[in-house]
């Protein structure tokens, strides 16, 4: 371990939190599962609201930077130029963002829509409830959820590559706050706390997945035994991966990531409904913008009702929770790129690749059903971990496309994985961008073990919450970190002179 490691308290007081809820979630899972219950209840009923503003603000941010005279500013040197070729650096954002998630929820959540509406007095599993399914689909995948990760990447990144500081969150709000280390500690753990809490939900949501698809095309049995396996051969692996750094392990499963899932991608468009997708897709990307503004704001105090809870303000959270470190990622892979190149790349490219995901896997799922009585809405209503091998039943080559997506599921959390020991060790040593080894194995360990103890605690509904609570205080962090980055950009040069 590095000699700064010893004596950065961030490393050892993240650390000892999350171990400590390692272990009591492993010595009294029922009692973590209801507390964690009542946080998520507390959170949510009122919080909610904080989290839709906080979001529909990042994004309205991200595009008025973009198109300002700011977006030609170049996130490092001007003379400076991309790292990675676009195909390889889409790939890595992807693999970092939500691959393994999207490829959980690609199917999963327009079914549940379709089978469970958003809206009340709207009849469910109809023409007009699978509209509305898509479209929503498309919301929670698109530019919003993205945003998040682009206000902490972009101002990593600017900080790093640009002014040459530490790449750290409590850097980015040292315009407002000053330099009381006290705070910058403070902000730092709860980065690196938000970061393991987001990673383990998402890695966890993937092993509950793996286990559905190995009982669907193998009769293995749906149980935490087999979960626990699972868990520890992941974690195996992406500790070897780790070790060879970023541009080896991670640059090649980010590509072969993006390769896979654009194989199977155009294979379920040409084998499925085409012409219904591409009408899907069209219709749902009209009714993704149309509606933008009015599920951005969406709440219901009126009628009551928990939906918007549930879904939108569950991911919105998700998306902080997960910020530290894929924005932390995202910074470290765009050296080179102005910030309206930036923007375009981490929130366009990504939510199209999903909306075109969304519409090639649930728009076939919704065309069965409509067409074919299939029930796949039915069976994703009782386990949403076997909608994309149900879907994957009424196809050709079945148990083909159900090995082929069991292994991307495993790639893209590995390389999720590998990322976030990666940036977690970069958090817990001071913004190095060559953390200790042994630093990232202890992380690597640590996210395991809480993803473990999480699904013993109660499954998803465990999952949803750890990733809820831990990002709460994190919001009002970005929003600081948005101010803080007005007031940098403003005292920067933006003449003709310096876009040469």
């Amino acid at each position: 371990m590095k000699k700064h490691t010893y004596k950065n308290p961030v490393f050892f007081v993240s650390a000892i939190i999350v171990l400590l809820l390692v272990i009591i979630g492993a010595v009294v899972p029922k009692k973590f599962g209801a507390v964690a219950e009542k946080l998520f209840n507390f959170t949510t009923i009122n919080f909610g609201w904080f989290y839709l503003l906080a979001v529909f603000i990042f994004v309205l941010f991200l595009v008025g930077i973009s198109v300002s005279k700011y977006g030609k500013v170049r996130l490092g040197p001007q003379s400076s130029r991309p790292e990675y070729p676009f195909f390889t650096w889409i790939g890595m954002l992807f693999s970092a963002g939500f691959g393994a998630g999207l490829v959980f929820w690609g199917v999963a959540e327009p079914m549940s829509h379709f089978f469970k509406t958003p809206f009340p007095g709207l009849e469910a599993q109809t023409e007009e409830a699978a509209r509305v399914a898509m479209g929503y689909a498309f919301f929670h995948w698109g530019v919003s959820q993205w945003s998040v990760f682009a206000i902490v990447g972009l101002i990593i990144a600017f900080l790093q590559f640009k002014k040459e500081k530490k790449g750290l969150i409590s850097t980015s709000i040292k315009p407002i706050v000053g330099k009381n280390r006290g705070i910058s500690n403070t902000v730092d753990s709860l980065a690196v706390i938000a970061t393991v809490m987001g990673v383990a939900t998402s890695l966890g949501l993937g092993i509950l997945q793996m286990n559905g698809g190995l009982h669907t095309v193998f009769d293995v049995p749906n149980s935490i035994w087999i979960q626990m396996v699972i868990a520890g051969i992941m974690l195996i692996t992406y500790l070897l991966s780790s070790s060879t750094g970023l541009n080896k392990g991670i640059k090649w499963l980010s590509n072969l990531n993006l390769g896979l899932c654009l194989l199977l991608l155009v294979f379920v468009f040409f084998a499925g409904p085409t012409v219904f997708i591409l009408n899907t897709f069209v219709l749902g990307l009209g009714d993704y913008l149309t509606n933008f503004v009015q599920y951005s704001l969406r709440l219901t105090p009126y009628q009551g009702g928990t939906w918007v809870r549930d879904w939108t303000i569950f991911y919105w959270a998700w998306a902080i929770a997960w910020s530290p470190f894929v924005g932390a990622f995202v910074a470290r892979v765009s050296k080179g790129r102005t910030i309206r190149e930036f923007v375009f790349g981490v929130l366009v490219v990504p939510p199209v690749i999903a909306c075109l995901w969304i519409a090639a896997f649930g728009g076939t799922a919704i065309f069965s059903d409509l067409n074919n009585g299939t029930h796949i809405a039915e069976a994703v209503d009782k386990d949403m971990a076997v909608a994309l091998f149900q879907t994957f039943g009424n196809m050709p080559f079945t148990n083909v496309l159900s090995i082929l997506s069991l292994f991307l599921i495993f790639t893209f959390l590995v390389t999720s994985a590998d990322s976030a020991t990666y940036i977690l060790g970069s958090m817990t040593s001071k913004g190095s961008l060559n953390p200790a080894l042994f630093v990232k194995i202890i992380w690597g360990v640590l996210i395991t073990a809480i993803a473990v103890v999480l699904l013993l605690a109660g499954g998803l509904d465990a999952l949803q919450t750890a990733s809820l609570i831990s990002a709460l205080p994190f919001t009002v962090i970005l929003l600081l970190i948005v101010v803080a980055f007005i007031r940098m950009l403003k005292k920067e040069p933006t003449g003709k002179k310096d876009d040469k």
